[in-house]
């Protein structure tokens, strides 16, 4: 029986890649929409007084006025294990893994641990209107079952893997190339386009796993279709040194994942600071994406994402935002492009907030290869969508109140606003999660 329910209220969609084209005429702004969904799926969307007429009768419709409806974001790069880590103080990113991150992984061997924090940390997820996101789980094959068990329940589509790391991390958070593929191929057949659930085969980064386990890594990415790859890629200076040493003969960081064979369509690298020309050339040869996480190379000091040029419209490359979160500051998509545009004017660049919404929606569908399912407001597309607003914070709907347009209000939402800014978030076109009426008190 097919099941359908209408969502009314202002949308916003693109007509074009503000990155290649005049960002203010590639937002389209419908102020008084009408968003059908039959069975998880767009079936029309436009005008409200276009559109209702042919509504079937009895479809329940949604009114949301006075907020703006977009489509669900989309996270390209977090943690959910390091969700207790969070807001962790004074260090930079080697000395952080160690001190913070591999103790809070190592509890991820039971899985209770695993399913409590995977719960906890969707809902944060969907709290701050994100709908998909890219993460990773520890090296323990019960948090990748974890975090997909949890994802599945609430019909969510998710990307997700389990780390693969052995050398150079504590021993109880190494696997070794055989367990590290056995236990990777046995997750995929358990979970891969399962639902709405995706595989990522997921190196943490060069200095934990020796070339012998990245060559396997590219043997799984052949091993079924639609796979993906996540990884970290030239986030700090240090790091990139301690790589140069490990792999002598390869002449960049991406080149010791390409000569194994990682970098490819639907390879997402994490960060991507101190990377070169030729490396951005070679992603945009490939498909291969960047991750920006602004708030992370803050947090840390690793330094700043060169994104006018990663999009440079002569070779664009593929980019999207991640929140980073354990060394991220938030899971609000919102904060973070806040921040993104922080580190764009630091570079002698501004990133308009049409540029910031694409990146944090249909742009980052594009890093993930998933454009023909999430990312926008179009018929046909998943209905994973947003509802944005001035919250409960008093000053925020004033000063909203305050914009002369759709796009002012956007940057006024991603400077001041984070999560108590979304007022409904939609996934698989069900209401996954909805702002209570008043704050929670005391």
């Amino acid at each position: 029986m097919t099941s359908s329910h209408a969502l009314r209220g202002t949308t916003l969609s693109f007509r074009d890649n503000p990155f290649l084209a005049p960002p203010s005429e590639c937002l389209n702004v419908t102020e008084d929409a009408l968003i059908l969904i039959e069975d998880g799926i767009i079936k029309a969307a436009g005008s409200w007084q276009e559109l209702s007429p042919d509504l079937p009768a009895g479809t329940p419709v949604t009114h949301y006025p006075d907020a703006l409806i977009s489509a669900g974001f989309i996270d390209t790069h977090v943690h959910y294990p390091q969700i207790s880590v969070i807001a962790s103080y004074g260090e930079q990113l080697l000395e952080w893994l160690t001190r913070y991150v591999f103790p809070a992984e190592a509890a991820f061997a039971d899985p209770a641990v695993a399913t409590e924090a995977a719960g906890r940390f969707l809902h944060e997820l969907l709290r701050a209107g994100t709908t998909t996101a890219a993460v990773y789980c520890t090296v323990h094959p019960q948090s990748a079952d974890a975090f997909f068990t949890e994802a599945q329940k609430l019909g969510l589509r998710m990307i997700a893997g389990k780390v693969l790391m052995d050398r150079n991390a504590p021993e109880a958070l190494r696997d070794t190339v055989r367990t590290g593929y056995d236990q990777s191929a046995d997750l995929i057949a358990k979970w891969h386009g399962k639902d709405r659930l995706s595989y990522a085969v997921t190196p943490r980064f060069a200095i934990t796993s020796t070339p012998e386990q990245l060559e396997a890594a590219g043997d799984l990415l052949d091993s079924a279709p639609g796979l993906f790859l996540q990884t970290h890629l030239a986030e700090n200076r240090e790091e990139v040194r301690a790589v140069a040493e490990l792999f002598p003969k390869s002449r960049s960081y991406l080149d010791v994942y390409d000569r194994a064979g990682l970098v490819r369509r639907r390879s997402v690298f994490g960060h991507a600071i101190h990377i070169d020309e030729p490396d951005l050339c070679r992603c945009h040869e490939t498909g291969a994406a960047l991750s920006h996480c602004p708030t992370s190379n803050l947090f840390l000091g690793s330094g700043a994402f060169r994104l006018s040029d990663a999009v440079a419209a002569a070779r664009p490359v593929h980019v999207g935002l991640g929140t980073d979160v354990g060394a991220g500051t938030s899971l609000s998509l919102l904060s973070t492009m806040g921040e993104a545009y922080k580190v764009a004017l630091i570079g002698g660049h501004r990133l308009h907030p049409v540029q910031a919404l694409w990146l944090a929606t249909r742009g980052g569908a594009a890093a993930l290869g998933l454009e023909d399912r999430i990312g926008s407001i179009a018929v046909g597309m998943e209905a994973d969508l947003c509802v944005l607003d001035g919250g409960t914070d008093d000053f925020l709907r004033w000063r909203l109140e305050r914009c002369d347009t759709v796009q002012d209000q956007l940057f006024v939402l991603m400077t001041l606003g984070d999560a108590r800014c979304v007022r409904a978030t939609w996934a698989g076109g069900r209401r996954v999660y909805e702002r209570p009426e008043s704050p929670p008190g005391p």
